[in-house]
């Protein structure tokens, strides 16, 4: 173990980037991130999975040999599929998208035996500011079927910006972040002020990155051979295979070079006959394909200037993140835009899980004497579900409220007032969503509870007060209290960090194990895939997964799911029992005591008492660290 994981005395914690082309790992070492090398030395590892005849998990750059070679046995760019409940094939077998991310974090997970040992790690997992909360979930759960202990999630442009801000944290500079991967695009506005660094806006598309370029060549070419030869090849496996990887070298070789010379001596061979590929392609060719792409990152950064109230003059440092920013044009559109030169000093393959290691030190302790201080802001909406009159005495239900809006810096607490719509009407169904769009239907649902026991009254003159509370570790507590009787009622909706049923959980862990450990066994896993039944039924499709929900009008379960929240809220304070202050520690296992004196003793009010206690310190010291 390192000195410095000693000294802060608590389980080592590991920052980690889950990329979409390559992934990594890092840590503190003396005061420093540092990434992690494989043991052939790679600090990249390319996020591509395997699975030979012989049924070996292979992950890394073998893998994406394989993606040519045995096309229908390899699988790449997974994280563009996180969070979908539809099983991905591979080798004939059926895999979640988080069981096949766990793999890749469980080979990262072995670089760091060396160093320390078998025991408990915790890992702090970058996403793209802009995934949803479905897809922080799967990455998650990824983490914790890989064998993490995964309990911050944080956003990329934040992990770059805080591997810059480690070393330029005075002063004050306003600093754009522009981070694009091989799927994803964010771009965020971060404010580093004499230590603390604050992000002041983000946005981004999470279908958008150098996969798009690639798959662009890919037709480019295709089109050619269907011009020459009347064949598509991308409708064979291995020839549209192996254009992908014909253009990812384009791609490289245009980076640095003004013509890429494409040949592919047998593409395939229809009827006997070769198809060959045999061409040039320019850079400006290759922009000109790409333009549209590029067009909409810079949608993009203007969108974040303004949401930050900052003009292009205004940003005093630009941040280039991901391996795609190494395209000529995009460098040159940025510094055209900005008129100034890009930053180059951290390599943009790794800023992100350098980043990562930053805020798990600062977790850790491993940075505790460094004063830098780390506020996000809530990537999408949050609100509730309103009806808006149409005309007279008439409403029109499924319209979009938001209560904390997009950009707002976490943790926070936000409160509105609605009343009822209709004449004596004793109760109502509040509807948490997620998104942008004015109408409910296009956001994604978080979850919902029923507040009940309204005194009938003529419709809008029963205020209700509805207040949401979200935390740096993306828990959104949602509740509704009737002003006049003080009565309340409220939910937990873990945003991305859901607990998901245990069946299912270990359903998968018992996959990825006999994989690993029993190669061809893995054949005989077929009964194991009913877990995916059994996700649809509990949970729907992205965006519908609840946590902590009581059922409307179901007031028989409300026990259980006191129970249930119990149980999260003491996994939430499990980290603080070891806490350095004295004072925390202690009133963390205070607060354990009475939430397990209570569930056991079956008080649902003294459960509710000491679960709204919890919370409330939970808050607080996310707060605070």
């Amino acid at each position: 173990m390192s000195k410095d994981a000693e000294g802060a005395g608590f389980r080592p914690v590991v920052g980690i980037d889950l990329g979409t082309t390559n992934s990594s790992v890092a840590y503190i070492r003396e005061g420093t991130p540092y990434v992690i090398p494989s043991p052939e030395g790679d600090v990249l590892l390319p996020s591509c999975v395997l699975i030979d005849t012989q049924d070996r998990v292979i992950i890394g750059k073998h893998a994406r040999d394989g993606l040519v070679a045995m096309p229908d046995r390899s699988v790449a760019a997974i994280k563009r599929s996180m969070g979908s409940t539809a099983p991905v094939t591979l080798a004939g077998k059926k895999f979640l998208p988080e069981e096949i991310s766990a793999l890749i974090l469980k080979e990262l997970r072995s670089y760091l035996i060396p160093i320390f040992g078998e025991e408990d790690i915790e890992a702090v997992i970058t996403v793209p500011a802009y995934f949803s909360d479905a897809q922080r979930r799967a990455t998650k759960r990824a983490g914790e079927l890989a064998g993490f202990i995964v309990e911050r999630i944080i956003n990329e442009p934040t992990a770059a910006a805080l591997a810059y801000g480690l070393n330029h944290s005075q002063g004050h500079k306003n600093i754009l972040v522009y981070d694009l991967g091989g799927g994803t695009f964010d771009v965020s506005v971060v404010t580093v002020d004499q230590g603390v660094l604050e992000v002041r806006s983000s946005n981004g598309n999470r279908q958008l990155g150098g996969e798009d370029f690639d798959w662009r060549l890919v037709d480019w070419m295709a089109e050619r051979v269907q011009s020459q030869f009347g064949v598509d090849p991308r409708d064979n496996l291995r020839a549209r295979a192996l254009l992908k990887d014909l253009a990812e070298h384009i791609k490289w070789t245009l980076s640095s070079e003004n013509t890429a010379t494409v040949e592919s001596p047998v593409l395939l061979v229809d009827n006997g006959t070769p198809i060959m590929l045999s061409t040039e392609i320019t850079r400006k060719e290759f922009v000109q394909l790409i333009q549209p792409w590029l067009n909409e990152t810079m949608a993009l950064v203007s969108d974040v200037l303004s949401q930050a109230n900052l003009t292009p003059q205004d940003i005093h440092d630009i941040l280039m993140v991901g391996g795609s920013t190494r395209i000529p044009q995009v460098q040159s559109m940025i510094s055209e835009y900005f008129q100034q030169t890009v930053h180059s000093e951290i390599d943009p393959d790794l800023a992100v899980a350098l980043g990562a290691a930053v805020e798990a030190g600062l977790k850790s302790g491993a940075l505790s004497e460094s004063g830098l201080v780390v506020t996000d802001v809530a990537p999408f909406s949050m609100g509730i579900a309103v009806a808006e009159p149409l005309s007279a005495g008439r409403w029109g239900p499924g319209f979009f409220s938001p209560i904390i809006s997009r950009n707002t810096t976490i943790p926070c607490t936000r409160t509105t007032t609605v009343t009822t719509v209709d004449n004596g009407q004793t109760e109502v169904e509040v509807e948490v969503f997620q998104g942008e769009d004015r109408m409910v239907a296009n956001n994604f649902a978080l979850g919902s509870f029923r507040l009940t026991g309204i005194p009938p009254a003529m419709a809008g003159e029963e205020p209700i007060q509805v207040t949401f509370r979200y935390n740096l570790n993306g828990i959104l507590e949602a509740s509704a209290q009737i002003i006049s009787t003080k009565k309340t009622q409220k939910i937990v909706v873990h945003d991305g960090l859901e607990r998901q049923s245990a069946a299912s959980f270990q359903a998968s862990q018992a996959r990825l194990e006999s994989l690993w450990a029993h190669g061809p066994e893995v054949t005989e896993q077929e009964d194991a895939l009913d877990a995916f039944d059994t996700m649809e039924d509990e949970f729907g499709g992205e965006g519908d997964m609840l946590a902590g929900v009581v059922p409307a009008g179901n007031q028989s379960d409300a026990a259980n799911d006191l129970h249930q929240e119990a149980e999260i809220t003491l996994a939430d304070l499990a980290p603080y029992l070891s806490h350095r202050s004295p004072k925390i520690s202690g009133k963390a296992k205070l607060l354990v005591k009475n939430l397990e004196a209570a569930a056991n003793q079956g008080n649902l009010a003294a459960l509710q008492d000491a679960l709204d206690e919890a919370t409330d310190l939970l808050f607080e010291w996310e707060a605070s660290f």
